[in-house]
């Protein structure tokens, strides 16, 4: 027998994909599958590959796995959170507008504009956290990307005229 996987384990399922055990049953785990949601799968079940194994605790409640779900949904997903674009440009339209004018302009609505900024906003930030939890970089390396990271979100200052909230606008380095 294979060993007992713990709530907050990662696995990735030849059919199913990528995974999170959320709950040990007697027999099974119930394993939340980023495409296919939660699907119930045998404690004897050897052909998926475990990614991250956490050990099985007796004393995990649910609130504990919910917030080890949430953790490792946010660290490890491409997942777009939800991000509100400011009022003023709801409704609005981007033209960009070529020099030539036998050329046409191209109009995009806003909102299909800024949730491509904030998807590229989320997969950076998942790159970050991957980085820092390397375990085959050593500190130095994970050091010098975060510095390309943090360059990254400088050059996407300019977009934060679009969020709602400060709080979601990108930040790159601070002068002292």
């Amino acid at each position: 027998m294979s060993e007992i996987l713990g709530v907050g384990s990662r696995v990735k399922h030849p059919a199913f994909g990528f995974g999170v055990v959320i709950k040990l049953d007697i027999a099974a785990y119930d394993v939340c599958f980023q495409t296919y949601g939660i699907k119930m799968v045998g404690k004897e079940y050897d052909k998926w590959e475990v990614i991250d194994a956490v050990p099985a605790e007796s004393n995990v409640t649910y609130t504990e796995a919910e917030k080890s779900l949430v953790r490792i949904l946010r660290n490890w997903s491409d997942a777009t959170s939800i991000v509100p674009l400011a009022d003023k440009w709801k409704g609005g339209t981007m033209i960009l507008k070529p020099v030539d004018p036998d050329l046409q302009a191209k109009e995009v609505p806003i909102e299909t504009f800024f949730h491509k900024i904030v998807m590229v906003r989320d997969r950076v930030r998942v790159m970050e956290q991957r980085i820092n939890a390397s375990k085959k970089m050593s500190d130095e390396e994970k050091v010098n990307m975060q510095q390309y990271i943090t360059r990254i979100y400088g050059s996407l200052t300019t977009f934060n005229i679009l969020f709602k909230y400060k709080e979601n606008s990108f930040v790159g380095e601070r002068t002292k």
